[in-house]
C-alpha cells in the first residue's frame, strides 16, 4: 500500500531513531529540535487510534479483513475532513467563541459528519 502512494515533496519526522533505517528518497527532514513539522500529523494519528477501535490494541480489537480496515479509514478520513472544513468556516463566522478553558467552542462534533 505504501509503495503505491505518490512521492511527497518532503518527509518530516521527529528525532526518533526508528526513522534512521527508512529510505525517504533524499526528501527527509529530521527535526530533532522541536515538533513544529510533526505535531499536526501526530495529533491526527492520535485521533485515528482513539476513534477506530481496531487500531487501538492488537490483542483485543483488530480487523480480520483488509477491506474492512480500508472502509473504516475511508469513512473516518471523510468525516474528519468535513469536520475540519466546518470548524474553519465556523471560526471565520464566530471568531470570539472561546470556552472558559481557553479553547474554541463548536456546537458540533466529528461524529455529526459520519
Amino acid at each position: 500500500m505504501v509503495d503505491n502512494l505518490p512521492e511527497a515533496k518532503n518527509y518530516h519526522t521527529d528525532g526518533g531513531a526508528i526513522y534512521l533505517g527508512v529510505d525517504f528518497m533524499n526528501n527527509h527532514e529530521r527535526n530533532t529540535i522541536n515538533k513544529a513539522d510533526t505535531h499536526i500529523i501526530e495529533g491526527t494519528n492520535a485521533d485515528i487510534r482513539c476513534y477506530i477501535a481496531g487500531l487501538q490494541r492488537k490483542s483485543r480489537c483488530f480487523f480480520r479483513k483488509f477491506e474492512t480496515l480500508i472502509a473504516m479509514l475511508t469513512l473516518f478520513v471523510n468525516a474528519y475532513n468535513k469536520f475540519g472544513e466546518e470548524k474553519l468556516l465556523y471560526r471565520k463566522q464566530f471568531p470570539n467563541r472561546i470556552s472558559p478553558k481557553g479553547r474554541f467552542f463548536y456546537p458540533f462534533s466529528h461524529l455529526d459528519f459520519l
